[in-house]
């Protein structure tokens, strides 16, 4: 890669592909050791991918085989390199960026990561050399900070500069949904130390049995900035008494800690520490059979937070299972998609005659109008319920499109509107929260529009009217013209 196409604007920009320029050298399964450890002498490398049918099955490492020589070396001459690699394999895609590579090295704790063609086949191998060779050229390499921080404080300041750095990236000109899962990425990274300082300095862990939940934008993975707080506790149903008391804990410290490194506590109560989100699996799905057979506002608004679930720590089994009992049992109770849906349209853009933009008159808001409320909400909601439908959950607002265009009967020009609409107002938001900070504000939703462009307004006014085109199909879908309530 030459150099000039390593700077700050592009360094997370840069696609896993351009590092990966050197054929992997590979063995298969049935390979002596010995022999694999020639392949290692002779083209001076640290790792060996073990393929079958051209895609990767393990690696076997400089450090594994020195553990094999130390443990087995009478029984070197018939071992084969089946019996040494390591199969549980880290990969990434050819044409991810490069900062989920970092984000993966710094999670796992790796130092190589396998890189595979759209079809799982071998494309090469990235190391921690190749992403240090290119680090010392941009600043913004933040995360190995994240993940060397030795207490809150620390974490606390970085909190401040992934601002900075965000403000930095969105200058570079990234694209929205990349820029948007690098946040997701960053939140991640925090959270998780959080979780590692909370056990090595407190003593505050989560038993096995349980997992840590997040959910909203958060579970979805498209946060702009961190607002609040919105998880959760699902625990097993043989947890014991004594794991209860951890599993309260933990749920009481993680929400102080994240408070104190930046993410405000949410002001209706949705977080892990308020007994209603912290429940028995068996108790979650009792109370989400309760959210959709008595589909009342209050229980859909809960339900809508919650369908967005992700385990960000804990027991990712729990996860599975609380998202086939979701779509097992809103697939019983078929009123349950049209109660939510005409939900979803009371959400209708602020719209007026001749595509006018209408701001609210009064109050601390005079003269903007609210972005979620106006158009997110619907788009995201609206998204997920034609997924759900489809028997489909998690992932982003992005993903889920992707999916429809597959399983639905929607048009592909309107899935790409909708998705070009939900790309726009997502970034309009960010910028807008960018712009708040900066000014030392907190971040928020309004929007005005006056301060926009023309070209800005014209294209937002186009999100606006998709918003309209997105309610439509869900009273098409769920014929609610036909619905009383």
């Amino acid at each position: 890669m030459s150099d000039n196409l390593i700077s700050q604007d592009s360094f997370y920009f840069i696609e896993v592909d351009l590092l990966c320029n050197r054929t992997p050298i590979t063995c298969l399964p049935q390979t002596g050791l010995i022999e694999m450890a020639g392949l290692m002498q002779q083209h001076n490398i640290s790792g060996v991918v073990v393929v079958e049918d051209d895609k990767p099955v393990g690696i076997v490492s400089l450090r594994d085989l020195r553990n094999c020589v130390a443990t087995n070396h009478h029984a070197l001459a018939s071992l084969t390199v089946q019996d040494l690699m390591q199969t549980n394999l880290i990969t990434i895609r050819r044409h991810d960026y490069l900062f989920k590579a970092i984000f993966k090295m710094a999670r796992f704790n790796i130092h190589r990561l396998v890189v595979v063609n759209d079809d799982g086949s071998l494309a090469g191998v990235i190391t921690n050399s190749d992403l240090l060779r290119i680090q010392s050229r941009c600043p913004l390499y933040l995360s190995q900070e994240i993940e060397a921080a030795e207490n809150f404080e620390q974490l606390r300041a970085i909190s401040t500069r992934l601002i900075e750095l965000l403000q930095f990236v969105v200058k570079s000109g990234a694209d929205t949904q990349s820029l948007i899962s690098l946040i997701s990425h960053f939140n991640d990274l925090m959270t998780l130390q959080v979780i590692t300082l909370l056990e090595r300095l407190e003593a505050v862990r989560l038993p096995r049995s349980a997992a840590f939940l997040v959910m909203g934008s958060e579970g979805r993975e498209e946060q702009t900035l961190r607002t609040d707080q919105d998880n959760a506790i699902v625990y097993s149903d043989a947890t014991t008494a004594e794991e209860l008391k951890q599993i309260k804990q933990f749920a009481s410290r993680i929400v102080d800690r994240l408070e104190f490194i930046g993410v405000p506590r949410c002001p209706g109560g949705i977080m892990a520490s308020n007994r209603q989100w912290c429940h028995s699996l068996s108790t979650w799905q009792r109370i989400v059979t309760r959210w959709i057979s008595t589909p009342s506002l209050k229980n859909m608004v809960k339900f809508g937070m919650f369908q967005d679930l992700r385990v960000i720590h804990g027991n990712l089994s729990l996860e599975k299972k609380l998202r086939e009992h979701i779509i097992t049992t809103s697939h019983h109770h078929s009123l349950f998609f049209s109660y939510m849906a005409h939900n979803i349209v009371q959400f209708s853009p602020p719209l007026g005659l001749f595509g006018r933009i209408k701001l609210e008159q009064k109050g601390e808001h005079q003269g903007s109008f609210d972005l979620k409320k106006g158009g997110i909400f619907a788009l995201t909601q609206g998204v997920s319920l034609l997924a759900l439908l489809h028997c489909s959950m998690g992932g982003t607002t992005w993903d889920k499109l992707g999916w429809l265009r597959q399983d639905s009967q929607i048009s592909g020009d309107d899935l790409n509107s909708i998705e070009e609409a939900f790309s726009l107002l997502i970034r309009l938001r960010l910028m807008l929260q960018l712009d708040a900070v900066a000014a030392g504000k907190p971040p928020g939703n309004h929007c005005d529009p006056n301060r926009l462009s023309n070209r800005e307004q014209e294209q937002l006014r186009s999100a606006l009217k998709t918003v309209n085109l997105m309610l439509q199909i869900l009273k098409d879908t769920f014929q609610l013209d036909l619905l009383r309530i």
